[in-house]
């Protein structure tokens, strides 16, 4: 076993911690993720540095916050003058790859919907436009056949197997591929075309694509071939693979449509259980109780008892077909003989409500359901079962891959190395800060919400920008979130010294890049 691994990274989309076999679901199948727990540590309380897709995908590439990355809500981008833990993995002779979701710019061609409230002086921006064009990953790169080449490196990536959007409607070269697969392939991609179902849930579709067509085979085989050709090289691999599912629209294909009966799936907690309802919760029911959905299919809602069981199941579909592609990726690690020195990494970019309070999707309300996800460490050196409850956030991945690595970060890295960790010790962290700043008016927030929480073991912490109210709950005693003690007199002491802690978190993550090379 060489000193310098490969590393194998499994991240998926929209995975909330519990839907997973190894993490106690009652009903969802994974035995080829579970069977990376049994050989690794599974992380009971890793949690996002923001719960949303492109932020936190830039986190973890920065090892640094949103607020000091720049990349804060979907829509804006990660700038090319930032540097990533996978450059340093490049700079140190490790060959790199990104195979599926990227998202670290925009991959649609759509003007934010708060845009009209930008300023639109003679200068528009507190910060100069650099030189490059940010649009590799939207749809007109892929209208012509054959493939879109990227400028590469990309973040640090040599070699790139782009997918963009999600479910069944996905771009990207995952859509130059399917075009060359299929001559109708417009008609799959009709939605009029849908399979006959019964589902009601909204965002449910049943899509006529093969499920040897849909994203999660493309990036399945695209995985394949990488690692068989890596194995002519002597070189170390960092190898990125990203799934898009299971984010929703809900539309798992074939075999896995119908694999799961909503009626074997429950509520955990439901908008009832809540024993004061904070205002992002009172204005997602006010909408259900109106019949009024969201404009925007990416925003969070409230859902019937029935729909919710829909989207679960529809969810866990989606999650056993990714796990049915991760065994064949595994499979061809061994079977090339890199899987003795190969590191592997299972993750998620954030989580979804998923039925918690009887919500659906993510948004501005940052609770455990869309904050928590998994992650398991399979590492040669210990193919080991364990579990670590210690605290860890996504942040901290890149500076424990470079020292897993033997490679030092580069200055202003705002994370802390998990190692200690998995070598069966207590973590870095006795608490940690959780970002949230929207890109638009969402749940009853006007201006957009902008969301501070401080997690410790004991407790959960929320504030909210201009809001008179926030959150407390006791982790221990309530796990579920269920009584806000923020008003509580018998906790004021405790909410004091809480606040007083987040100030201290929000004092300290001050960019320290570029640091002076000039004594003053």
């Amino acid at each position: 076993m060489s000193d310098r691994p490969n590393f194998l990274y499994f991240m998926t989309d929209q995975h909330r911690s519990d839907g997973l076999g190894c993490y106690h679901h009652p009903v969802v199948r994974t035995p080829n993720i579970d069977a990376l727990a049994q050989s690794g540590t599974r992380f009971e309380q890793f949690f996002v540095a923001t719960p949303v897709c492109m932020p936190n995908r830039a986190s973890f590439m920065t090892g640094r916050y949103p607020s000091t990355h720049g990349l804060r809500y979907n829509g804006c981008l990660l700038s090319e003058r930032a540097n990533t833990f996978v450059d340093v993995l490049g700079k140190s002779g490790y060959r790199t790859a990104s195979i599926g979701k990227s998202h670290l710019q925009p991959m649609t061609d759509i003007a934010p919907f708060s845009a009209e409230e930008f300023a639109t002086g003679p200068i528009k921006e507190a910060w100069k436009k650099d030189d490059a064009l940010y649009d590799n990953e939207q749809p007109a790169q892929y209208d012509s056949d054959g493939r879109y080449k990227f400028p590469e490196p990309y973040y640090g990536y040599q070699h790139i197997d782009m997918v963009t959007g999600h479910g069944d409607r996905a771009g990207g070269h995952y859509q130059q591929w399917f075009r060359e697969r299929h001559d109708n392939w417009q008609e799959l991609l009709d939605r009029d075309n849908q399979l006959p179902h019964n589902y009601s849930c909204p965002q449910a579709f049943r899509t006529p694509i093969p499920e040897d067509s849909y994203p999660t085979a493309f990036i399945r085989e695209k995985a394949k071939d990488y690692l068989r050709a890596a194995q002519n090289h002597d070189e170390p691999f960092f190898s990125f693979v990203s799934f898009p599912d299971p984010h929703h629209p809900f539309n798992p294909p074939g075999k896995y449509w119908d694999m799961y009966n909503p009626d074997d799936f429950d509520l955990s907690v439901r908008y009832e259980d809540h024993q004061n309802p904070p205002p992002p919760l009172r204005y997602a029911k006010e909408q259900y109780d109106t019949g009024e959905l969201p404009k925007l299919a990416q925003i969070a809602f409230m859902a019937s008892d029935q729909h919710i069981r829909e989207a679960m199941a529809l969810t866990a579909g989606m999650t056993t077909m990714i796990d049915d592609a991760i065994g064949e990726i595994v499979d061809v690690l061994k079977e090339t003989g890199q899987y003795d020195n190969t590191v592997i990494i299972f993750n998620s970019d954030h989580g979804d409500f998923l039925g918690d309070f009887n919500l659906l999707l993510k948004g501005a309300w940052p609770k455990d359901a869309v904050t928590q996800v998994p992650m398991i460490w399979s590492d040669p050196k210990n193919r080991q079962s364990s579990v670590t409850s210690s605290l860890a956030s996504t942040v901290d991945i890149a500076p424990t891959i470079l020292e897993r690595a033997g490679i030092l970060p580069y200055y202003g890295m705002q994370g802390k190395s998990f190692i200690p960790c998995l070598e069966g010790e207590s973590g870095p962290r006795e608490s940690l800060l959780i970002e949230f700043n929207d890109g638009g008016k969402r749940l009853g927030f006007n201006p957009p919400a902008r969301v501070r929480v401080l997690v410790r073991d004991e407790w959960h912490l929320a504030i909210y920008k201009g809001e008179e109210w926030g959150e407390l709950y006791d982790r221990i005693n309530d796990p579920k979130h269920l009584n806000n003690l923020w008003d509580s007199p018998d906790h004021a002491i405790i909410k004091s010294d809480l606040v007083l802690e987040l100030s201290h978190e929000l004092i300290a993550q001050m960019d320290e890049s570029p640091r002076s090379t000039l004594l003053a």
